[in-house]
């Protein structure tokens, strides 16, 4: 690999390589993301190798081991271009198959592709398939071309053509100016505006200035920034480095995840093969400016997402929160300048530079520009990763892309922001997603997460949840908090455990304002909103747990009775059988008893009840019906006979 010395023989390197290309009529995007290589996508990908070279064909079409697709639940994917045919679970053994079929004769294999419940019908092209045709894939859609492991097609892509414009046709200001006129937002929380903390950096006293990638997506079921890293690692440093031009740093740190393996493993190679093309070091392109990165492993902690913490960890200190009377913007790391944006912001400028401001303010709200990455998870029917103009509802995510909810159940709230944001629900589903529309009804953007919960999810439990986690990382270094986060737990344990109290929901409210007002970093702010938002919308469930000990859910272990009907009871003994307490008493022909002082709420005997007969029900709390007396014969209603 040649080292490029100016901006002319990067526009030489870029017209070889199409050059080169032209002969690849057709190619095959394997998805090797963390979610489709969990399902051996690699063994699909050799397995496609094998095939086109032992029938020769390897020249005219090519391989690719991509970056995630996005519809992580259906790997392995493979994608045919360019007809952008899409193959879900793709196995080893059906290799030969779609090779034979679709790319020699142009037939689909009708099993592999996504079937719509809606129309019944089997979709075969990206455009089709309702989870993609809603989506707009401005930052994200590149995954689909792009070997994370190769340098050579981003730049076929158009990478680092940016960076050419920005180096040879305007100065640091200009890009400055630009970023700031698009309206680009922060994409990894509160939404600050990237180009007025970029302004800030620059104008702040004191060399050398910083430039950091936080990569410390700690979310429960959030990959956005993960599937990016990994996916597409030169967007992210392109859109570092024109960064750094615009405040004038030389210097970048990506401080990624110790558990995000797969990007820890593409990124020194994207980084080397930056090198080794001039696009990173001394000199770059020949216009005087140079810049250099370095990688920075994290622990593993929630709240080293926070800046200062972030830059603690990076100092070899402990990742704690400072206070921010003075911004990491003008005193960061090593108490010098330092601009901190996450994944998704970076990967978003070398598109506004290549595009115009205009073109990126054509896209979203009027005070959210562009797109944004959202991680759909939970009781939704498709799960996974999803680009959408800022301003779609969430209805459009919920049920037009993601299917709607499983099992055809009802809806009851979606929480977005991750573990310290709000649970919304249903009356809000017309909602704009954007910033500012979330932090009205008592949630936030934050990084993408949106998990959708059911009609049988206790608001009660799931507050409990996130609680314990956030309690469990916060840093412990201010007490509103350590101990705010401790006593909410405690109390919101009691609760589901039928020990609350109806004083307990005033206490709780109490501590959340506190924590909002009193908490040291970004994390203690927030905290509280998962309670405070459940208890706004769903108050109605905490009362039935502290006024009637009820889990209206039946989720709540101890609120809950299992209840075996007599009428339905067809004495198999798998429940008897299973139970580890010995709760349950009955034989042949005997209707089964449930002893509700030795049952202990484990659910085992309403798993393991056959569908066909579910006699066993749960019930959301007091007393259990009264049971048959023992020894009542199970009666067989269809034929009217003992059994």
């Amino acid at each position: 690999m040649k080292k490029l010395k100016s901006v002319v023989e990067l526009k030489q390197f870029r017209e070889e390589l199409l050059a080169e290309r032209k002969g690849i009529k057709k190619s095959i995007a394997v998805c090797e993301g963390t979610g489709c290589h969990a399902y051996k996508s690699s063994a699909v990908a050799d397995a496609f190798e094998k095939e086109l070279k032992q029938r020769g064909l390897d020249a005219g079409i090519a391989v690719r081991r991509t970056g995630c697709h996005g519809f992580c639940e259906r790997g392995p994917m493979a994608k045919i271009f360019p007809q952008k045919i899409f193959y879900f679970q793709v196995k080893p053994e059906d290799v030969a198959e779609i090779v034979e079929s679709t790319l020699l004769s142009d037939k689909l294999v009708e099993r592999l592709l996504f079937f719509d419940e809606k129309t019944g019908k089997r979709c075969a092209c990206q455009d089709e398939i309702p989870f993609y045709k809603l989506q707009d894939q401005v930052v994200f859609g590149n995954n689909f071309l792009i070997s994370p492991k190769h340098i050579e097609d981003y730049m076929a892509a158009g990478g680092y053509s940016a960076l050419a414009r920005a180096l040879s046709t305007m100065t640091p200001l200009d890009v400055l100016e630009e970023v700031k006129k698009s309206g680009l937002r922060g994409r990894g929380g509160g939404g600050f505006p990237a180009g007025l903390k970029w302004d800030t950096t620059r104008n702040a006293p004191g060399e050398p200035k910083y430039v950091i990638v936080n990569a410390d997506e700690g979310d429960p079921g959030a990959y956005m920034d993960r599937s990016l890293l990994e996916g597409n690692p030169h967007s992210v440093l392109e859109g570092l480095m024109l960064g750094a031009y615009a405040v004038g740093s030389n210097q970048g740190f990506i401080y990624v995840r110790q558990e995000y393996s797969i990007a820890i493993e593409n990124l020194p190679i994207a980084i080397e093969q930056a090198k080794q093309l001039g696009l990173l070091g001394e000199n770059i392109l020949g216009t005087g400016f140079s810049f250099d990165v370095t990688i920075h492993q994290g622990a593993g902690a929630f709240v080293s997402g926070e800046s200062s913490a972030l830059m603690s960890a990076i100092e070899g200190r402990v990742g704690e929160p400072r206070p921010k009377y003075i911004r990491t913007a003008v005193r960061g790391l090593w108490d010098k300048p330092s601009n901190l944006n996450n994944v998704e912001t970076w990967a978003n400028v070398p598109l506004i530079i290549n595009n115009g401001s205009d073109w990126f303010r054509s896209l979203g709200t009027q005070g959210s520009k562009g797109t944004k990455i959202f991680s759909l998870v939970g009781k939704v029917k498709c799960t996974g990763l999803v680009e959408v103009p800022m301003g779609v509802t969430l209805r459009q995510i919920v049920y037009d892309i993601g299917g709607g909810i499983r099992n055809d159940r009802k809806f009851k709230a979606v929480q977005t922001g991750g573990p310290s944001g709000g649970c919304i629900p249903e009356q809000y589903l017309d909602l704009p997603v954007d910033f500012d529309e979330l932090s009205k009804v008592g949630s936030m953007m934050g990084s993408g997460g949106l998990i959708v919960m059911d009609e049988d999810t206790c608001m009660v439990d799931v507050a409990k949840y996130f609680t314990n986690f956030l309690a469990q990382e916060s840093c412990g270094k201010c007490v509103p908090c350590r101990e705010g986060l401790r006593q909410m737990k405690r109390i919101l344990q009691n609760i589901t455990r039928g020990k609350g109290a109806e004083a307990d929901l005033n206490t709780l409210e109490e501590l959340g304002a506190f924590m909002k007002e009193a908490s040291l970093c970004a994390l203690g702010q927030t905290a509280a909103n998962p309670v405070l938002s459940t208890l706004r919308y769903f108050r109605n469930e905490y009362e039935a747990h502290v006024l009637h000990g009820q889990c209206p859910a039946r989720v709540c272990r101890d609120l809950i009775v299992f209840y075996i009907d007599p009428l339905k009871c067809t004495a198999c003994g798998t429940c008897r059988k299973q139970c580890p307490t010995d709760a349950i008493s009955g034989d042949k022909k005997l209707v089964h008893i449930i002893d509700q002082e030795k049952c202990i709420k484990c659910g085992t005997c309403f798993q393991v009840c056959p569908a066909r007969f579910s006699a066993v029900s749960r019930l959301p709390g007091g007393p259990a019906p009264a049971p048959v007396a023992y020894g009542t014969t199970v009666v067989q209603k269809a034929k009217g006979e003992s059994r």
